[in-house]
């Protein structure tokens, strides 16, 4: 790295690619958001997620009991599409710093126009030695997206972290 600090824009601020390790920083209105909101860990958010599903099964079993089959399915439906999401979210992380030797994998995910954004997904060891993942999302078509993701895989490249 010759010194120099090796950085690229992700969705609420930057991440900086040390020798050492890897800080994820939050940066303008949106990372001063979810500071506050997501903190370094993701449980207030899963637990959102938990009660608007609650909410959802509730409403269609309501809709079960007075007999309106398409609000049951449809509220039923989003329920379990949230639950689903809390289950494949259970290891993530929003810890900001990661050290490079504990990583074991850094994938990439291409945006999906309109849909999703592109990210990176780090499969690390916690300090408890559980295996974690850290999504670092990228920011999106609307904030120069397709010219930040390349900058960004062409540092994680630099840096042989990309698998």
């Amino acid at each position: 790295m010759n010194g120099e600090e090796k950085r690229f824009k992700t969705k609420t601020g930057f991440c900086h690619i040390l020798t050492d390790r890897i800080i994820l920083t939050r940066d303008g209105v949106i990372g001063n958001i979810s500071k506050v909101v997501v903190g370094k860990s993701i449980t207030r958010v899963l637990l959102v997620y938990g009660g608007i599903s609650a909410f959802l099964f509730y409403s269609a079993y309501d809709g079960f009991q007075r007999g309106e089959t398409f609000s049951t399915v449809l509220f039923g439906l989003f329920g379990l599409y949230l639950v689903y999401g809390i289950l494949n979210s259970l290891n993530n992380s929003a810890i900001p710093s990661i050290e490079r030797n504990k990583i074991k994998s850094v994938k990439f995910k291409k945006a999906i126009f309109g849909l999703t954004r592109a990210r990176f997904i780090l499969v690390f060891e916690d300090e408890n030695q559980k295996m974690k993942k850290r999504l670092i999302m990228l920011p999106g078509s609307w904030d120069n997206g397709l010219q930040e993701t390349e900058k960004a895989l062409k540092i994680m490249r630099e840096e042989k972290l990309l698998d």
